[in-house]
């Protein structure tokens, strides 16, 4: 990996959304060893009750979310912006091994190094089971594609 991973900060409109995407685009490829790329090796999270701390715990915490979480798909949506740091809101859509499904909903706070690696991700997340018929995330698995709705055309 090179030693940067571009858009870098301080963020702009324009390149907060792009890292916005390429985050939400990386995190639906569900590949634990290309999401903690993004990361730096002393990343610090919270993420619900978890407080995973470099990447290879969090490498170890994905690994057990994607077990967990089957056929996710995400969307992030760009919150605000400031100097090397970005909030997002975002939603997923996954079901459990029985065949429940569920809508996830939260923020995130992310703080950024120079090299456009994030340093920091807080997450608060709310999950609300849904019916199938319920779901509106219905691209193939990984990266949605560009005409898919985004969180705000989809009224949530």
């Amino acid at each position: 990996m090179s030693d940067e991973l571009p858009p870098l900060p301080p963020f702009t409109a324009e390149t907060a959304r792009q890292k916005v995407r390429k985050a939400e685009d990386t995190w639906n490829t569900r590949d634990p060893d290309r999401v903690v790329l993004a990361y730096t090796e002393d990343t610090r999270w919270r993420n619900r009750a978890e407080f995973p701390v470099g990447r290879e715990e969090v490498r170890r915490f994905l690994q057990r979310k994607w077990a967990r979480e089957l056929d996710y798909r995400l969307i992030k949506e760009l919150w605000t912006f400031a100097g090397p740091r970005i909030a997002v809101r975002f939603a997923y859509e996954w079901r459990d091994d029985s065949g429940q499904w569920f809508r996830s909903y939260g923020n995130e706070n992310w703080e950024f190094d120079a090299r456009g690696l994030m340093l920091r991700r807080h997450a608060s997340i709310n999950d609300l089971p849904i019916a199938a018929s319920a779901r509106k995330f219905h691209w193939p698995l990984g990266r949605r594609p560009d005409d898919h709705p985004g969180l705000s055309d989809l009224d949530l």
